[in-house]
Formats: structure tokens, sequence, C-alpha cells
């Protein structure tokens, strides 16, 4: 932390002074605000939301002398939000299934309670919470909590969300909101070391077979065919080989059966990996993330459960195993990763869905007042598949250049090659044959021996993708089946050539 910045007292708990300086601004904005005002604040993922609001609670309390209710929509975030607001002396009760009735209701000054919980005790007459003055509403963009604003239309209302876009784009945020107020962006809090910084490595994937759902993401049916082939499955070990090997690591997927197949695949190689989705039990879940909080270089892979209401500051990778066309989900997922510590100041993004290119970097600056008000216009300039493929060239980064530094020109021009072959009146499958001897000989070349060699055959996973790419490109009618076939036969082929090269290279010096 810059020493500049020095830590503003709240009572018993400490804020830093962006976050006062929003908990001003955010007061300032109510100061004349009638009832059933509606006020929407966005910071990122680890700028501290739920420190932010439990201040506002408390100091709301304070001044007017009325009750406050937070909202959430999972029960590990009610409890997470009430030992905060503890912290915060604001004496606080939770709203969970095991409360029917409020008959000491005047013994506490705030409230937490997930929104059907709350909704359900509602319908009956003896629920009621007297003098409450502020609603305070966790992952707002979440659309649940609209059907308990009618019931509070004496109350100001805050929404406190990373992203400021509504989960259903039927029903925009700016319909629910009055205003948005913009907190600290991502950059600002890594400049100003409060937030790790992030590595990134994006990997080229063909998403050609992925369907869109009625919910305006890729469906989970389409996602499993393309995650659990061999060619996707030999991409994410690499890549996590490459980037992520001895950290910490979660894997997010689209679907059970991927994680699933992801956790047997990583097992089968020895490494310390367990699978989490939402069929598990909470002793089930909580023993997991046990084990994942106390094993060193720990991988969890999971689906959707973690992406909210959990915070594992210890995590140092990210892989993203999956598409989405969800911002919100984008930045959910990366800034699992994000939070600092004093032994950590970067972590590690791995790209396997063409996320960045869709959405930008996640460290971009993101223009939430235009998002706020225009979410159609957003969603439609999003980046489409086909467009993301088209302009995207890879390019070998100079790490993994220099394992290859025997090798005077790194480059195959595919289409060159397609082009000369059809001239010559060859099979177009001589580019390929002659893009694997080149690949083959650029192994031998930089290797000491055989096994050194096909160690750095998993270096090229990444050309070997876009190689096949131009390939199939070229041919112009080659369907996804033949693409996936390629990729899958030019890396199991790659190392048996590697073999026949390497002892052909032994053979040939034994002669001299």
């Amino acid at each position: 932390m810059k020493t500049s910045d020095f830590l503003i007292e709240a009572d018993k708990k400490l804020l830093y002074s962006y976050q006062q300086e929003d908990v001003d601004a955010i007061f300032k904005q109510f100061e004349h605000a009638t009832d059933n005002y509606r006020l929407l604040y966005q910071l990122p993922t680890g700028g501290g939301k739920t420190v932010i609001f439990s201040e506002i609670a408390r100091r709301f309390i304070q001044e007017t002398g009325k009750k406050v209710l937070v909202l959430t929509h999972r029960i590990e975030l009610c409890k997470q939000t009430s030992k905060m607001l503890k912290q915060f002396e604001v004496k606080n009760k939770v709203i969970d299934s095991d409360v029917k009735t409020l008959e000491e209701e005047s013994e506490f000054e705030c409230f937490v309670a997930m929104i059907e919980t709350l909704n359900n005790r509602l319908q009956g007459e003896e629920f009621n919470i007297t003098n409450l003055g502020l609603i305070i509403v966790d992952e707002a963009h979440f659309n649940s909590f609209r059907k308990l604003f009618s019931a509070f239309t004496h109350c100001k209302f805050l929404g406190v969300t990373a992203t400021p876009l509504s989960s259903n784009i039927k029903l925009p945020m700016y319909q629910i909101y009055n205003e948005l107020i913009v907190g600290k962006s991502i950059k600002s809090l890594i400049e100003n070391k409060y937030l790790a910084v992030p590595e990134t490595y994006c990997y080229d994937v063909g998403l050609s077979s992925l369907k869109i759902g009625i919910n305006g993401d890729y469906t989970v049916k389409s996602s499993d065919e393309l995650y659990t082939s061999d060619a996707m499955q030999h991409h994410l070990i690499t890549a996590y080989e490459n980037h992520c090997i001895d950290k910490k690591t979660l894997i997010f997927n689209n679907g059970i059966r991927t994680s699933k197949y992801v956790y047997e695949v990583f097992r089968e190689k020895k490494y310390p990996i367990r699978h989490l989705d939402n069929t598990a039990s909470s002793e089930e879940r909580k023993e997991i993330l046990k084990w994942f909080k106390h094993t060193p270089n720990a991988i969890l892979t999971s689906v959707g459960i973690l992406t909210t209401g959990f915070d594992e500051p210890t995590v140092q990778c990210v892989i993203l195993n999956r598409a989405t066309r969800s911002l919100t989900l984008y930045f959910q997922m990366i800034g699992r990763a994000s939070r600092k510590l004093p032994n950590k100041d970067q972590f590690t993004i791995v790209d396997l869905g063409n996320n960045v290119a869709r959405f930008g970097a996640w460290t971009d600056f993101v223009d939430w007042h235009y998002i706020f008000k225009y979410p159609e216009q957003f969603i439609h300039h999003i980046k489409s598949d086909v467009e993301i493929e088209e302009h995207f060239q890879y390019k070998m980064p100079e790490e993994v250049k220099l394992k290859f530094k025997n090798t005077k020109d790194l480059h195959f021009d595919i289409e060159k090659a397609y082009r000369v072959a059809i001239q010559k009146n060859q099979k177009p499958r001589v580019v390929i044959d002659a893009s694997m001897e080149q690949h083959a000989a650029m192994c031998v070349d930089n290797a000491t021996d055989l096994k050194e060699a096909k160690i750095l055959a998993r270096l090229l996973t990444d050309d070997i993708f876009y190689r096949v790419k131009l390939y199939t490109i070229c041919l112009g009618n080659a369907t996804k089946n033949y693409r996936e076939w390629l990729i899958e036969e030019y890396i199991t082929k790659l190392p048996v050539l590697i073999g026949k090269l390497y002892r052909q290279r032994i053979m040939d010096e034994s002669d001299e």
C-alpha cells in the first residue's frame, strides 16, 4: 500500500481513503432523496464492497435512527455480510429458514436475508420490520430482488455490484435504479496496490460449434461437447503446465460433465485436484473448500458455484475453461484471484474461451455509465465468434521462442504451402505433413535427448491449433469435426515423428 494513502478510522473498523470517499458520495446522493429513491453503486471485485456498505449501514443507523435491511442471493453471502456488520458494531440478525417470526425485532438495528426466504416470510402478516429506512441489495445485477421492491416503497435503496448490467436483458437496470455511482477502476486499484497485477495468456479456440441459449449465453450441452474433446483437454493441460503449475488454481467450466472430465484428466496425471458443483451437499462443499484452502498448489475445478460468495485470497491462477457472453461472469471469474496479499503481488489468467478478445482485457477501461444507460446497444456490439476467429493471429510468446533458439525460422506459411501444393497437383494433406516435419525438427534441434524433445512439443499446442485453423480455411469446406480430428491426429502423431527424426539423427551421427 502506498504510504500516502492513510487508513481512515470508522469506529472499530478501518476504511481506505477511496472507500471513505465513496461512502461520502453515496450519503450526499441520499441527502435530498425521497423515499423509494434507488441508487446503484459499482466497484470491482476486491475493492471492498461489503466493507463499504457495512459502513453505510452503520452510519445510516447512527444518523437517522432507522433500521437497515441487507438482501443477498446466497446463504454464504448472508453469513459473510452478518460477520462484517458485526465488525462495524452493527447489531444484526440473519433471517434464514429457521426464523419464522420477528418477535425480537426491536433488539436489532439491521437484518440480513436471502431474497427467497424473505419473500416467503412477507406473505404472512406476523412478519414485519418496523422503522425500516434503507435496503442494501448485494450483487444487485440479479433481478430476483425486483419482486421485493414494491413491499418497501417507504425506504431508500442502495444496489451494489461489480457490473451494473442486468442478468436479464429484458429487465435493464436503468428501469430499476434512478442513478449510478461508479467507484475506482480496476486499473486504478492495481496502480495503488489494492489489487494484484494480472498476467494474461490467451488461446485461440474455435467456438463455431457453440450454441447460444435463451438466456443469451452458450448452452451447457454445446460447451460440454467442445470442452470434453481430446484436443481441448490437451489444450487445458498444456496451458496449466505452461503457466499455472505449482500455483493454487481455479478452473471454471460451463458444465458438470466438463468439470468432472477435467478432474479425471488431472487426477490421472497425479495433480492435486478436486471437483465442486451445485449438487454437492453443504458438508461436501465445506470439506472441499477447506482442502483447497490448506493444500499447497491445489486445483479446484468447478461449475458456477464459486463465482460469487467465495473468497479465497490465496488463489494464484484462474483458468477460464469456457466461453461466456456474460460480462458479469467474465469479471466475477477473474476477480476470484485478484486479491492482493503481502506475499502475492501477481496472479495468472488463462483464457481458453476467447473471452478477452470478446470483452477486452480485465484491466481495460469500461464505460459503466454507458452500459447502465444503453445495455441493449452494448450487448448488440459484443464481438461474434466468427469475427474473433477471423481476426486472430497467433504470435509465439517470447518465452516459448527462447526454448527453440537453435531454430533459425520458426514460421511456417500454411497458405503459401497450400498454394504450392495445388499448383503441383498434390494432395492438400502434404501441407500438414510438412508442418509436422518442421515442428518435429524444431523439437529435436533444441533438445539434448528424446524426452526433452517430446516435452518441447507441448509448447507448440497453440501453434498447432492456429496452423490447423489456417489449413481448414484454405480447404474452404472443412467441417468442425474434421478440424477437431485433424488437431487430435496432429498432436498424437507429432511425438511419433519426433522419435523417428531423433533416432535418424543418432544414426547419422554414428555413421560420420
